[in-house]
This record gives structure tokens, sequence and C-alpha cells, in this order.
């Protein structure tokens, strides 16, 4: 398993390579112009000295050199230093936002926290909700559950976030008023009071994320586990006088985890995506509505480390969905 995991990690160095090379270049295809947003009082030989400073006047290849040492090499060094307090990349050039002309890397490590806080936690709460919902549905299948949990995944996977949130919204800030409708990024939890705040301004982004989280899931482990439930291995244990319980929850889910976490992992990194549409709704200061203004303002660094941490994520993920199969499936080694 080791070897299987170190010889991934190699390979992945030239997968990313070639992905970042890829968004690279088709950004550069992209219409627009970083200087539109200047004013028209501005000179156009102040705008091309501009142009010359953020370093648009150089061949394609050579912006692209140069943003893979800042982002592989310099901003690592970063880290470094923050962490130990060193001055590896003191005086470096970094990679720079055209548009707040700060480093990128600063301002994503800035929006995480918001991201985490919704995006994960939402993904979390669609989990914890979907596996018992499938396990249960495909136990009593064809039962007034299951026809009910089938009938909620259909809407949960029919209904986008553009529309489910706004909806939300409108009932339960306008009509209701129980929940603020704008997530307020400033807030800061210190008390109970606090924290009650806190809790209501981020149920709504939440469920609006978990309900697509919750049908996709839930769909995937009832199928799993009616596949399962059939096989000779359970009529065995039942016969052997094992707990309905025990040949459930340990035998039969333990197998039928396995393309479940395939889904788990994968989905990591479009869940993320994804939430661009709902940051945007909430007014979540996250890396969704980040990357969707870069891509307004055409500020192409931006756009394209945040692109490339997607890709980093998709690889990354897939290589652990890779190594949970080992993990939950002896009959599964990488040799």
């Amino acid at each position: 398993m080791l070897t299987f995991t170190i010889r991934r990690l190699i390979l992945s160095i030239p997968t990313l390579l070639f992905i970042s090379f890829v968004i690279f270049m088709l950004l550069q295809l992209a219409p627009g112009d970083p200087m539109a947003q200047v004013p028209l009082t501005v000179p156009p030989e102040v705008k091309e000295k501009m142009r010359e400073a953020l370093g648009l006047g150089q061949p394609i290849m050579v912006q692209y050199w140069k943003w893979i040492v800042q982002f592989f090499w310099i901003e690592p060094q970063v880290l470094i230093d923050h962490w130990f307090g060193t001055a590896f990349a003191e005086g470096k050039q970094r990679v720079i936002s055209w548009q707040t002309r700060s480093p990128v890397m600063d301002i994503v490590v800035q929006r995480i926290p918001q991201t985490l806080w919704v995006v994960g936690l939402s993904y979390v709460v669609g989990i914890l909700i979907a596996i018992p919902i499938g396990i249960y549905s495909a136990y009593r299948q064809y039962s007034v559950f299951d026809q009910s949990g089938t009938f909620i995944t259909m809407i949960g996977f029919s209904i986008p976030p553009f529309f489910t949130g706004p909806l939300l919204i409108v009932v339960f800030s306008v009509q209701l008023g129980w929940l603020p409708s704008i997530y307020d990024t400033t807030h800061v939890v210190t008390d109970w009071s606090s924290f009650k705040i806190q809790f209501q301004q981020m149920v709504m982004p939440v469920m609006v994320l978990a309900l697509q989280t919750t049908a996709q899931l839930s769909r995937y482990m009832r199928s799993s586990m009616l596949d399962n439930l059939s096989q000779d291995y359970v009529r065995t244990a039942r016969a052997k006088g094992l707990k309905e319980g025990a040949v459930v929850m340990v035998h039969v889910l333990r197998n039928s985890m396995i393309p479940v976490i395939t889904v788990i992992a994968l989905g990591v990194p479009s869940i993320f995506g994804g939430a661009i549409i709902t940051e945007n709704v909430f007014k979540v200061n996250g890396i969704g509505q980040l990357l969707l203004t870069a891509l307004f303002a055409n500020d192409i660094p931006m756009v394209m480390t945040l692109t490339f941490i997607f890709a980093i994520l998709i690889v990354l993920f897939n290589l652990i969905a890779d190594v949970l199969y080992g993990v939950l499936d002896p009959r599964i080694r990488y040799d």
C-alpha cells in the first residue's frame, strides 16, 4: 500500500503540471484585458507601463514558467517562513493579483475559513444524513420510508442551488424573519449569544449544499446496500445465527461503503466548485465568491491559482479514495 501511494504521488506531479499548462493556455485565450477597468483618464503610455509591470509584455511561456516557479517554489517558502520564522522568501516575487495588487495566496488563506465553515460543514452534514437514510431505505425496500426518501432525493437532484437559496431566503428571512439572509463574515463567536447568531446565519447555506449531497449519497448508499444484501455471504451469516444488526451494520455495510467512498472522496472538490453559486446567493465571502469576482475582473493570476487548487484537490482525493479501497476491502491490495 505504501509503495502504491508513493508511486501515485510521483505520477501526480506530471499530471498536475499538464493540468496547470492547459488552464494557463485557456485563460490566455480568454477575451478581456486587465487594463479595461483602469479609468479612461489614465494615459495610454501609463497603461502600457502597468502592463509591463504585471508581466503582460513577456512571451506566454515565460509567463507560465514564472507562475510555476512562484507557485511551486516561492509560495512554499513563504509558508515555511510563516511557520518557522525564517526568511527564505524575503524579497522574492510572489503570485500577485491584478485586481487587488496583493499576493494571491494571502487572499486565499483569508477566505478559506469561511468556505470551510459553510462548505465543509454542509458536506459533513450531508454525509451524516445520507448514509443512515440509504441504509434504512435499502433494508426496508419499498416501504413508506423508502418511497419518501426517493421522492425527497429526486427533489434534491432536480432543484439547483440558485433556486433553493433564494426560495429559503424568501420563506425564512422575508416571510418568517427567523434567519438572516446575508452571511456576516466579520462575525466573531465569543459567547453563547454570538454562537447563536453564527448558527442562524449558517443554517440556510449549509442546508442548500447539504440537500444535494444527501440526495446523491443516499441513492448510492441504498443501491450498494441492496446489491450486498442479496449476496450469499449474507445468507451464510444469518444461517450461522448472527444477529441481524451485526449482519447489516458490520458485514453488509463495510462492503457497501466501497463505492460510496469513491463518491464521497471525489465529491469534495466538486462541492467546493458548486459552492460558487451558494456563496454568492448568501454573500459568503469565501473561495467561490472570490473566484467569481476574479473572473469578472479578468484577474488571471487569481483564477489560475484557484482553479489549479481545485485540480490539486481532485488528484489528491482520487488518491485518498484508492487508498481507502484497500483499507475497507481486504481483497483489494496494491502490490
